[in-house]
Parts: structure tokens; sequence; C-alpha cells
């Protein structure tokens, strides 16, 4: 379990904690391609053929469209590149090169101020696209359906600061945690962190039963970036999300998933925080025993995605081959990431806690599932706050728990202890130097934020002045919490599953479970050696180089889950 990065309002995102990593946000975007009068031969005025719709400013609409241009002096051309797209036009010349072969263009014209302009119709043709030109606003028209041109304009307006522009895209919930200000920082800070998005390489539209989501990847001048676009029924963008698009090990189904169930989508809660989800129920009639599944620290998918491994796909099927059901569903803190930057007082509970006990109240109403036997199943972070969520059980709905790598102490000790086991574990490697220099940097650095949390004269309620990893509130509110402390006063049945080759959450862990619970017969333990945090089986010592390789949840780890689950009865 790893801080996120700088997330509130004035930082931009307020929630979740991941593999420490700093997220700041967007920029300009791709390179200004205004071409320059008095190189060219060629100046028109086509401020008519303009203002009617017949000719359109290429670099506008195709930097609009997320595609690059290229500018070649000699050859008076511009190269267009979007995806694996690439179009050549030239100033004078009524052909293009549409990837390496021959189309008519139209007109190609250069007006009096320099700007290379096309016939709309050809762009249109060219790019995939179906958008109309707003001669007085010299602005892209979107039809109302059209989810990828309008998250693509969006990005581009936002990383060329054309801010005013977007106001009538929010919805008012965003509006409120995107003000100008916050969408100035935005186009200011995460190119520094991710790079400046140049050209956009895929667009994808996912849905679910709560957004119509863009996902977005692009070329920078760092590492690509996936920006995901999210809009709402209304067709207004309802959040944002951002992540480095970094290559994995292509996911393939575990032997043990022997696609025996049906997957139906499903959204836990309701209203502006509603998340969409998956249920999946084994074949047969029922009523089957449940699983909810709680993740780890940072703004996980539904399926645990970390890397090549999807951790809670694989739980997910491998249960359900047992005749066991399972709950996963999108993490509040990636289905809603800017609008939690509004919650002033966003705590772990909100984060991990509340969103377990509305996927139970869902599940009691449910068809084919066992109302009695509804368990819940928490990794890392999830796992952390187990001893939360069946406090907060008042109907008692909770048959039992499931602790995958969970920490049991508090997590500012946890994370100073986490530092310091990978940086010996990476002088046991024998790694370079730099690397291992930089790890003693981050284990003080973090060893000081921890002595400031627990500083007497800060609370939540007075927390100290630029604190490092925002949000502040977060932190101050959870630091006397005890998980392991918290579960001595509980009595319900309890499955601690811990990996021996885990940095993150090490074998100290389960040692402090073991100590605090041991003498309670509805607790069991089991530990698995080479297994490290992402419950995979590794064999060399894991410190999350591996975690990018392709590979699955251990089978040891489904088949005593599954066990202990189909035991209560």
């Amino acid at each position: 379990m790893k801080p996120t990065s700088n997330r509130s309002k004035k930082n931009i995102i307020a929630a979740s904690l991941v593999l420490a990593m700093t997220m700041p946000a967007a920029a300009q975007a791709s390179a200004n391609v205004a071409l320059q009068a008095n190189e060219l031969a060629q100046q028109t005025d086509t401020s008519a053929q303009v203002a009617n719709g017949q000719l359109i400013p290429v670099r506008i609409v195709a930097e609009t469209l997320g595609a690059e241009l290229k500018w070649n002096a000699t050859n008076k051309a511009v190269t267009i590149t979007k995806g694996t797209s690439q179009i050549v036009l030239t100033i004078g010349k009524s052909v293009a090169i549409v990837d390496g072969k021959q189309v008519q263009s139209g007109q190609v014209l250069l007006d009096k101020n320099g700007n290379m302009l096309a016939q709309l119709r050809f762009i249109n043709e060219a790019l995939g696209s179906n958008v109309t030109w707003n001669a007085d606003q010299q602005s892209v028209i979107f039809g109302e359906n059209d989810y990828a041109g309008r998250a693509s304009s969006f990005v581009y307006q936002l990383f060329n600061n054309q801010h005013a522009k977007l106001a009538t895209t929010l919805n008012e919930q965003l509006k409120k945690s995107l003000p100008a200000q916050a969408l100035n920082a935005i186009s200011q800070q995460y190119p520094l962190v991710y790079g400046a998005p140049t050209k956009q390489l895929s667009t994808a539209i996912e849905n679910n039963d709560v957004h119509t989501n863009v996902v977005m990847v692009y070329e920078t001048d760092k590492t690509p970036l996936a920006i995901t676009v999210r809009f709402d029924k209304a067709g207004l963008i309802d959040d944002l999300y951002f992540e480095l698009a970094a290559p994995a090990g292509q996911y393939a189904k575990p032997a043990y998933d022997k696609s025996n169930y049906a997957e139906e989508e499903v959204v836990v809660g309701e209203g502006e925080f509603a998340l969409p989800g998956t249920l999946t129920v084994p074949a047969g009639e029922g009523p089957f025993p449940v699983v909810i599944l709680v993740q780890g620290s940072g703004p996980h998918d539904r399926d645990s995605t970390i890397g090549g491994t999807k951790v809670f796909k694989d739980i997910a099927a491998g249960l359900a081959a047992q005749n066991i059901a399972v709950l996963r569903y999108e993490k509040i803190s990636r289905e809603h990431t800017f609008k939690l930057s509004s919650q002033p007082t966003f705590s772990v509970k909100n984060e991990s806690a509340d969103d377990a006990l509305r996927a139970v109240a869902l599940l009691k109403k449910t068809d084919k599932i066992d109302s009695s036997r509804i368990f819940v199943a928490g990794h890392s972070q999830g796992g952390y706050v187990m001893p939360m969520i069946i406090d907060n059980d008042r109907n008692n709905d909770i048959a039992g728990a499931i602790l995958l790598s969970a920490p049991s102490e508090n997590i500012t000790t946890v994370l100073v202890e986490q530092q310091n086991e990978g940086l010996d574990r990476m002088k046991k490697l024998g790694l370079p130097a730099e690397m291992i220099a930089s790890q003693e940097q981050a284990a003080e650095a973090w060893t000081s934020i921890v002595e400031m949390i627990h500083n007497p004269d800060y609370s939540a309620e007075k927390p100290p002045a630029n604190f490092p990893v925002p949000p502040a509130y977060w932190w101050y509110e959870q630091r006397d919490y005890e998980p392991a402390a918290a579960a001595q006063k509980q009595t319900k049945p309890l499955l601690i599953l811990q990996g021996e080759n885990d940095w993150q959450v090490s074998m100290k862990q389960l040692e402090g479970w073991k100590k605090a619970l041991q003498a309670k017969p509805e607790v069991k333990f089991v530990s698995y050696p080479n297994v490290n945090h992402l419950l995979t089986e590794y064999e060399g010592l894991s410190i999350g180089i591996e975690y990018n390789t392709a590979a699955h949840v251990s089978a040891s780890i489904i088949n005593d889950m599954a066990t202990w689950v189909n035991s209560k009865k």
C-alpha cells in the first residue's frame, strides 16, 4: 500500500492512495503547425469559402480530433497522423496521400493569415470523423452521440488552455470540482509529469450502467498516457481519469476458469457516486453464497487490474467454478476521481468501506443469492478496512470475511515498513546504486511524513499547511486506527491469507493478526511461499518488477477461499 499523488482541488485529485506515484495533469497539446505566410508562394483570400463551410483550417480541426501535425516547409506539405492513419496535404494540390495511396482531396489553399485550408468533407473521410465547422466561433461541432469526437475535443481544449469552451461540456457536479483555476492547474501541471499529449494513438468507447467512457491513449514526449472522459446519461462530462498506458503482459484465462457462470452488469449504490459492477453467478438454480471483493489502495477497476494481473477477475472465475457467486465493482476513486476533490472530509471509510456495505444491501435482494451467506473479501487496503466494514454492518448481514495481504497495523506504520522492506530487498538483489539511493530517499521522506501525521499539534480538523501527500484529512482521520485491535473486539469468522513473498504487506503484518486473534477459534490463518502482493506465485524476490508480467492468482488461494466459504452453512 503506497500513497497516491497530489490530488486535492488545488492539487487536483483528492482520492485514494496507491503505490506511491505523483499524478498531476495535462497541458499544451500537439505541436502548433501554424504556417508562415512568407514561406509560401500561394496566398488566397478564402474568407467566403471558410464562412460557408467549404474549407476549414486544417490545424484546428485535425488537432481537435486528436491528430498530430508536422509541417514540411520545403514541400509546403503537412503530415497529419492519428492512430494508424496518416495523411499528407500539400498547398496548391488537390491530391492527398492517405496511408500511402493517392486520394482526391479537393482544394488545399493557404489563407492570408498563413493557415492551411482544406475541404471538411475530405478531412472527415480521411480521419473517420463526422464533424461540422462553426466559422464564427472557429471551432469544431460534434454530433450529440459522437462521444469519441467530443472527448477528443475536450482533451484538445483542456491542454490548449481553451477552458472557457469547456464550461458547457461539464455537468454541475463536475463543475464544482473543476472550476477554472483547477482546469488551468491541470493544463499546466500534468504535462510536467505525464508529458504533453501530441497525438491520439487509439480510441475506445466502453459503456457501463453509470457512464459512457471514452478511453484515449495519447503519445506524449515522455510515455503513453491513457485519458478517460466519462459522460453521464445526459451526455455531459461527469468525470475524468488519467493513467500511464504502461505495456503489460496479455491477460488470458487461468486454468481454474471453467466458464461455467454468467456475468451481469449491476450498479452499487445510487446517485452521484453510483458504481458499475459485475455479478458473477455460477450455472445452476442457486441460491449461492456470494463474496464481495474490496480493492486495495489506489483507483482500481473492478478487475483490480495491476500490470499483467487481474486479481479480482481471477478470483471471480475461480470461485464461480466452485459454486460461489462474486460481486466486484469499480472503485469510487476511479469511477468518480475528480468529483471526490470536492469532498473535504473524504475518508478511508468513504473510499473502501461504504461501497462494500452498499453491495451487501444490493445482494440481499438479488435473485439466486443466499442472503444468509454474504461474505466480504478485501485485498490490501480492502482488508485493512475490514473491521470498519464489520463494525458498520448494522443489520448483521455479513456472514464472514476474508483478508488478503491485509495490514494489521496502522497504515503509517505499514508505509514506513514497506519502504524499508523494499530497500532491504533491493540491496539483496544487488540493484544499481542509483535505484537504491532513490529508495533510501523515499524511505526517509515517508519517515518524515509519518512523523508529521503523528505530531499531536495536528489533527484532521487542523492539518499542517501544505501537507505533502494530500488530502491531509484522509491521513489524520485514521491515524489512531489499528485494524487488528479493532478486530479483536469482533466475533465474525475470518480467513486471513498472506503471501510470504509480499514486500508491500510483509509477514510481520500476518504476525500482528495472529497476535491479536490467535485465541479466536473462528479465525483461520494461512500463508503461501512465493506468493507476492498480487497473490500470484513468483520464485524470485519480489519488489514489484514482476507485476507487468501476465500472471494469475494462485490456485491454492482460490481453493482455500472456496473451501472456507462453502464450509460456512
